[in-house]
């Protein structure tokens, strides 16, 4: 979708209030895009796997990971950090150094780890050019990465039979939502930044949610492209462009305040991501809780948690009892985030 002028204004203005500084985009294809976004983004290669994050302005942030991208190699615990600016056509990057903190809005103190330097960190430098990272460690190791865009095997799944359809792309669909707009040209529903939610209730199921996060790299934190995904409008599953992050409880794939994603598999914004979720409610009895609801959970093909249970409601839970049916709730929270290919099937 390509914002129309006075709505960007709007949504720019918007993000100052909030702190979440500088503009946003919507649409990978908009010709406005600054040489940053194609400088951000995954790079894989032998072995080793890298997440460019836009930081504005011609800054940029990578994580270096030993064994591949998260998700596909990477060992799950070694990282290094590298700083990155613009530089003509290109992008040149050093080891980070110096005193850092997590999501910092300087560039130069920005670290995608909350500890700095991270476990297994190494002083790498290279550069990016025509979607290639290439460099070496101070020990003269060479590497050479493409940039890739990695997709969800289960992108544009279709429903199973019984399933009910929220949204297909069709402005009938919208008939299945309490706020929200349709949007003709891309056949998208947008929150334009307002929380939208199913008219019918649900308790168990399994469902399967498509979602596109905003391009904001002034941003930082909570401020770049902050929304949810609410199990039965009380239990927020993160949505956030937190690509390159931790995977902490108030990230993408993160049970708010409840817990952390197994490992963070969050994509670059702008790239079409999918939450597929088996959920059970709460179980009531004699109006006393006897069992907590449970949730196995995959972002964009990988299990970010299995079985976990979630022992109370999250902020901006509706008020009735656990247990009870609730509506789904896709959180707006001042950002202009797009959803496609929304099904759910009721559990027996």
């Amino acid at each position: 979708m390509l914002l129309t002028s006075s709505f960007r204004i709007t949504l720019v203005a918007a993000c100052l209030a909030g702190n979440s500084f500088g503009q946003l985009w919507t649409d990978a294809a908009d010709k406005t895009l600054p040489l940053d976004f194609q400088i951000q983004g995954e790079y894989a290669g032998k072995k080793m796997g890298a997440q460019v994050i836009a930081l504005g302005k011609g800054r940029f942030h990578a994580v270096m990971y030993p064994g591949g991208l998260p998700g596909a190699g990477w060992d799950g615990q070694n990282k290094s950090l590298l700083d990155g600016k613009l530089e003509g056509d290109k992008a040149l990057f050093t080891a980070a150094a110096g005193s850092r903190s997590y999501m910092a809005r300087e560039a130069d103190k920005f670290s995608a780890t909350r500890n700095f330097p991270p476990k297994g960190h190494k002083p790498y430098s290279g550069s990016i050019s025509k979607g290639v990272f290439s460099g070496s460690s101070s020990t003269g190791a060479q590497f050479s990465l493409k940039r890739i865009v990695r997709k969800s095997p289960s992108l544009g799944a279709k429903p199973p039979r019984d399933a009910v359809v929220l949204f297909d792309g069709t402005k009938e669909s919208m008939k299945n939502w309490q706020g929200g707009r349709f949007d003709e040209k891309t056949g998208l529903l947008n929150t334009d930044g307002n929380d939208i939610r199913t008219k019918q209730k649900f308790l168990n199921y399994i469902m399967h949610v498509e979602f596109m996060l905003p391009f904001k790299p002034d941003a930082r934190s909570q401020g770049r492209g902050n929304s949810g995904f609410y199990q039965v409008d009380m239990y927020e599953m993160q949505i956030l462009d937190s690509f390159g992050l931790m995977g902490l409880n108030n990230e993408c794939g993160g049970i708010y305040q409840k817990a952390d994603s197994k490992v963070n598999m969050c994509l670059p914004p702008l790239q079409w991501q999918v939450y597929d979720v088996d959920f059970n409610s709460a179980v009531m009895k004699d109006a006393k809780k006897v069992s907590n609801a449970v949730l196995t959970a995959r972002l964009n093909g990988v299990t970010i948690h299995e079985k976990l249970q979630i022992n109370g409601k999250t902020g901006g839970a509706r008020g009735e009892p656990e247990g009870t049916p609730g509506v789904i709730k896709l959180q707006g929270h001042g950002n202009p985030l797009q959803f496609r290919n929304v099904w759910l099937l009721p559990k027996k």
